[in-house]
């Protein structure tokens, strides 16, 4: 049965006025873990929309921050956002309200931190730079380092609030793409067992030891990895304060065996009662909380359809290359099911700026709008003005039904880094 709401509309002009319009639309009720553009039938608006487009949903953000609050309350672990996957502006202040705090990866990220969230920044890079360091330091609550070159280098100059951590390649991982495996064969991430060389006096300086070894992974995977970063670093465990579990774990997903994770978590206190637990997810926080809006510029042929998008997987889906995969889009099928089949390809020049092949019960129209599910982690953290495409703008669907545009970009971005 379909309901009849109010949905407003918000778009910034060019001198910051803001216009708003009303759409009485009909919306589908929401179905558990669907996007709500698929189920409210928003495209009245979407026309409105200048794309391409990023939308991220309030209501199914705050879904995933509260199952990791859960988490955090019933297994006494510490989850940080990670930014290098989420930095989505205009909503980060839920973050602050669930989560106790985030990760930066270097010092821009920890910036951002401090001017968008409350609570705790840990920073790690692979290598800190001379000119930064102490800046970060004034930001960082907690700081990892790298290697025992860097920790060496730069303990003199840790401030009395900074708590020190070494990252750990527990030489173990079960990711299956070599380019998000940070414990692959020849890793430049962590210290392995046999570098791993201390005195009982870096112990005056190091509280933790962190890693990372997961990419979008279940609790098993996890089980693994902890297995051999106990057996080759435990020995080391009653020196510490804390342990960070690093990213990849796949919490918010349906199969995501989160009680285990509780129970995995509360185990590992009660064998180590001094040790503090902290997770880093990236994706798990904005998994499934939104997507990319483009329109079709033209559709070619050459033996197949294809249609052109003012959007790019080079610039704005780059993991789709990488990767790669193919993201899923609304009222279309990946493949060939459906009698109408295209290949959707970006607008730069990049012969191999190609989306995926598509298909559809009805046929596609220049000027018609694509929406692309979950699209919000590890998107516009990446994005890039490659070709001077345009940058998609930010979006927000409120829990009141109003679709906020919150920035737009333009020109100034691309000439600003040529």
């Amino acid at each position: 049965m379909l309901e009849q709401r109010d949905i407003s509309f918000i778009i910034p002009t060019k001198v910051g006025v803001t216009k708003r319009k009303n759409y009485r639309l009909k919306s589908a009720l929401r179905k558990k873990d669907m996007n709500n553009l698929t189920n409210y039938q928003i495209k009245t608006q979407l026309n409105k929309v200048q794309t391409p487009c990023y939308i991220c949903e309030e209501e199914l953000l705050e879904k995933n921050l509260q199952l990791l609050k859960q988490i955090e309350d019933q297994s006494g672990a510490k989850i940080l956002l990670a930014l290098k996957g989420f930095a989505f502006s205009p909503l980060l202040y839920l973050i602050s309200k669930y989560l106790k705090g985030s990760c930066a990866s270097g010092l821009y990220e920890a910036r951002y931190a401090k001017e968008y969230i409350q609570g705790e920044i840990h920073t790690f890079s692979p290598a800190f730079k001379d000119d930064e360091f102490e800046e970060i330091c004034n930001l960082s609550d907690h700081i990892v380092f790298n290697s025992l070159n860097q920790f060496h280098k730069f303990r003199s100059k840790i401030l009395p609030k900074n708590s020190i951590a070494l990252r750990i390649n527990p030489e173990v991982s079960t990711v299956k793409v070599d380019i998000y495996n940070p414990c692959g064969l020849y890793s430049r991430l962590g210290i392995t067992k046999k570098e791993l060389k201390l005195k009982d006096e870096d112990f005056d300086f190091i509280d933790g030891f962190h890693f990372h070894a997961l990419c979008e992974q279940n609790l098993d995977d996890l089980k693994l990895v902890l297995k051999s970063f106990e057996q080759n670093f435990g020995q080391y465990f009653s020196k510490l304060k804390w342990l960070n579990f690093g990213g990849g774990h796949h919490i918010t997903r349906d199969d995501y065996d989160r009680q285990g994770l509780i129970q995995l978590i509360q185990d590992y206190k009660k064998k180590y009662p001094h040790l503090d637990i902290y997770l880093e997810p990236g994706e798990a926080i904005g998994w499934q909380t939104g997507t990319l809006v483009a329109t079709i510029l033209d559709i070619v042929h050459n033996d197949i359809d294809i249609a052109i998008l003012d959007t790019s997987a080079e610039a704005h889906m780059p993991d789709t290359l990488a990767m790669p995969y193919t993201p899923e889009v609304v009222d279309g099928k990946i493949g060939h099911e459906l009698p109408y089949r295209y290949r959707f390809g970006g607008n730069s020049c990049l012969a191999g700026d190609i989306i995926g092949d598509y298909s559809f019960s009805k046929p596609l129209s220049i000027g018609q709008k694509i929406i692309f599910k979950d699209q919000i982690h590890y998107t516009i953290v990446k994005n890039t003005t490659f070709n001077g495409i345009k940058l998609p703008s930010l979006a927000v669907l409120k829990k009141d039904g109003i679709l906020e545009v919150a920035k737009t970009f333009g020109y100034d971005e691309y000439k600003n880094r040529n």
